[in-house]
């Protein structure tokens, strides 16, 4: 049998799929919507929620040399003046005459306005934090900024976790949580909005050793998403040329992925140096070093840093895994998540609505539910069943039929294959928990 090459999906279809089944709105939307901002529905906080989860999974829990991290969205504003973000992080901004539209001029091509053709300003640095205000009275003593990055929060934190966790170099602390940045432009769904998330790992290493470091984590980092599913023609290493690397870095790859609207960023790995907390050791006037207990020496170490998107890999993930094929004489789009990722794990379907089995099929249901995200669905026929749930990526569905009531067993079909295999009520969890952590779906004679 040929196999079949997966389509590659728009992003109007993603757009569609992710509105009409409840993974993706846009925000606001009785009131018109808000520009690039969106708002996870039930199926999407649970995709997101499993993204998160298994990052989470690899790089702290599965890790000796790595801890977590929670920090405030709201920092002292010096910590943003130490780290250069007051005074250098902006992109440069020009205004359209005509239509007072705003654009980033080193993505513009030409010298005209892209939406009426207008006449331009000239360039000027817009810088991109969200200012907003602390307390009751608004003036210059009380200016604070939503974080752009959530990476300033663990530099700072620095001495805590060394003193509090007693970690030996080589250490990382890992960081979940929300960054704001006022783009001039935004745009492509959830792949460059103004709030997003980031999940972030700064990685505190011995200088001499960053080289190999950063080189360990490039590789880390790719695996990651080939594990996950992601197809490895859909990936590619990207290292910064010397005039794209910040002022501080001494090497930067970006991990590209090849959305709908072509090859773009999905990670960036960078190794800092010893830039962040030299700077705020000189800001804070506290030490930020480390004590070598064998060389017996202070140093300020250096720093690897993983910075990836939730929001850009929850579109990846989306994108990887969207197909459909020919369904007699209709299409099955299906979305073939990892297991791991899927919203949904189990789906439950009484063959109809007759009492005996929905009592059944709601007694499993309520039990798989202590150990996975289930679905119950019992409207209209079960080959629509299957399709909706092939469509929001759910791994296994479960039938109870009528033969269920004597022989104590169901069906349980396979989302990517639709293969079906009938097992005992007895076995159900443990062959959904082995099915669902990799074991192949064979159909036994």
């Amino acid at each position: 049998m040929t196999k079949r090459t997966p389509i590659k999906v728009s992003m109007e279809k993603l757009v569609s799929l992710s509105r009409r089944r409840g993974f993706i709105f846009p925000s606001s939307e009785i009131y018109g919507g808000l520009s690039s901002c969106w708002d996870y529905g039930p199926l999407g906080v649970e995709l997101k929620r499993n993204v998160r989860q298994a990052w989470w999974q690899d790089v702290v829990q599965k890790r000796d040399d790595m801890v977590g991290l929670d920090t405030s969205i709201l920092m002292h504003p010096q910590v943003w003046v130490a780290s250069g973000h007051l005074e250098g992080f902006s992109d440069p901004l020009v205004e359209c005459k005509s239509c007072h539209l705003r654009w980033r001029a080193d993505e513009l091509e030409g010298d005209s306005c892209p939406s009426c053709s207008g006449e331009l300003t000239e360039s000027r640095q817009f810088n991109l934090m969200f200012k907003t205000s602390m307390g009751p009275v608004e003036d210059e003593a009380s200016v604070v900024y939503l974080r752009p990055e959530t990476a300033q929060g663990i530099f700072v934190n620095f001495q805590n976790i060394v003193n509090t966790t007693r970690k030996r170099l080589p250490f990382g602390v890992a960081q979940i949580g929300k960054a704001f940045r006022n783009e001039i432009t935004t745009g492509n769904f959830i792949f460059r909005t103004r709030e997003f998330e980031q999940m972030e790992i700064e990685y505190f290493v011995k200088p001499g050793t960053d080289k190999e470091w950063f080189d360990y984590w490039l590789k880390e980092r790719l695996n990651w998403y080939l594990n996950l599913g992601i197809k490895k023609e859909n990936l590619r290493l990207r290292e910064h040329g010397k005039e794209e690397l910040a002022h501080y870095a001494r090497a930067c790859s970006d991990i590209d992925y090849l959305f709908p609207m072509g090859w773009s960023e999905l990670e960036g790995i960078a190794n800092r140096g010893d830039f962040d907390l030299v700077q705020h050791a000189k800001s804070s006037g506290q030490s930020m070093t480390y004590f070598d207990e064998e060389a017996k020496e202070h140093f300020a170490p250096y720093i690897i840093e993983p910075s990836a998107g939730v929001d850009r890999s929850v579109l990846a993930f989306l994108c990887d895994a969207y197909d459909e094929e020919p369904d007699k004489d209709e299409i099955r789009v299906v979305l073939r998540l990892h297991p791991a990722l899927a919203p949904i794990k189990v789906a439950v379907l009484p063959l109809s609505r007759r009492e005996p089995l929905v009592k059944v099929a709601k007694e499993l249901y309520a039990d798989l539910r202590q150990c996975w995200m289930v679905s119950y669905d019992d409207a209209q026929s079960i080959g629509r069943r299957y399709r909706r749930q092939d469509e929001i990526g759910t791994p296994f569905c479960i039938t109870v039929d009528f033969e269920s009531l004597e022989d104590k067993q169901v069906t349980i079909r396979e989302r990517d294959s639709m293969k079906q295999i009938r097992i005992p009520i007895s076995e159900l969890k443990t062959t959904l928990a082995a099915k669902l952590a990799g074991e192949p779906f064979e159909v036994l004679p």
